[in-house]
């Protein structure tokens, strides 16, 4: 397995650096914007382990037809990401949990059809620490709704993680109503891991758009909007083996679970002018002494007027 990653993300490396040989310069636009934002008050109201984050995407490329290109580079999703990772005891953390970690990334990832199979390849500088400035906007904002103010004396230090990304998916259009995508996704840096899973989507809504993956959940969240009315559903599961996460440092004693599993499921609206998605994540332990799961909520509003 720790070959097979290693390689797979060598790969990508390489493919970054001849880059930009491949970007077609002309014909370029906004195509979209993606965003997601996730929050444990919007799943099981515990304030703990995975406790928050928000992702922005914008993507550029040719104009959005609903399908990717044949050129890797043509599409370009310029991401930035924040994440509250947190003990389970904000105020009070036992001393075998978790240390608490802003964290902060930026990257570029392209996205591009290859051989029947959707791809997603790219990097991020991931910032870890209280550089981030993740821990203060936590303190200040639970002092003014008046909730435990977090113990930062713990925090994870300053570091920057360079990292690789590559996902490989195929979908099966089984009817135009419904897809099935079962995906490869395989990461070195801040965290170094290969994950098999697949997502499931069923409704009018979405069919033709394109997709980023958010890090922490799974979810498939929209950097496009096709023309479509009403409803769709999701639902997705995948499970990871985790050679090493910087966020749980094997010098601290941690021991990390032999297979870090999730399961999401959540729904679409998109109307005449506005669209909303809500989708929930179980995530299971990512550590022995993790006590217990936890499930997350994630929501996106687009409104126009």
């Amino acid at each position: 397995m720790k070959t097979a990653v290693r390689a797979l993300l060598s790969g990508l490396a390489l493919s970054l650096l001849l880059l930009p040989q491949t970007v077609t310069a002309q014909g370029r636009e906004t195509i979209g914007w993606g965003r997601l934002f996730t929050n444990d008050f919007l799943g099981d109201n515990h304030d703990r382990w995975r406790t928050g984050g928000y992702v922005v995407s914008k993507v550029i490329g040719p104009h959005w037809v609903g399908d990717l290109p044949t050129r890797m580079g043509e599409i370009l999703e310029f991401r930035f990401r924040s994440e509250t990772i947190a003990p389970s005891n904000l105020a009070n953390p036992a001393p075998n949990d978790r240390r608490y970690a802003g964290v902060f990334s930026a990257g570029i990832h392209t996205h591009f059809e290859r051989n029947g199979l959707e791809m997603s390849l790219g990097g991020d500088m991931v910032v870890v620490g209280p550089v981030t400035g993740v821990g203060w906007f936590q303190t200040e904002a639970h002092k003014l709704f008046g909730a435990p103010v977090p113990d930062l004396s713990n925090e994870l230090p300053n570091h920057l993680y360079p990292t690789l990304l590559a996902e490989a998916a195929q979908s099966f259009q089984i009817t135009p109503a419904l897809k099935i995508r079962p995906f490869l996704e395989a990461q070195v840096g801040v965290e170094t891991y290969a994950r098999l899973g697949f997502d499931m989507l069923f409704g009018a809504v979405g069919q033709r758009d394109l997709f980023m993956r958010d890090v922490t959940t799974g979810h498939l969240y929209r950097a496009t909007q096709t023309p479509a009315k009403g409803f769709s559903g999701v639902f997705g599961a995948d499970i990871a083996y985790v050679e090493h996460s910087g966020y749980l440092p094997s010098y601290d004693g941690y021991e990390l679970s032999d297979a870090r599993m999730r399961v999401r499921a959540g729904v679409h609206w998109q109307g005449e002018r506005s669209s909303i998605f809500y989708g929930a994540t179980w995530l299971g332990k990512e550590f022995e002494a993790q006590t217990d799961t936890q499930v997350v909520g994630s929501v996106r509003l687009n409104i126009e007027f």
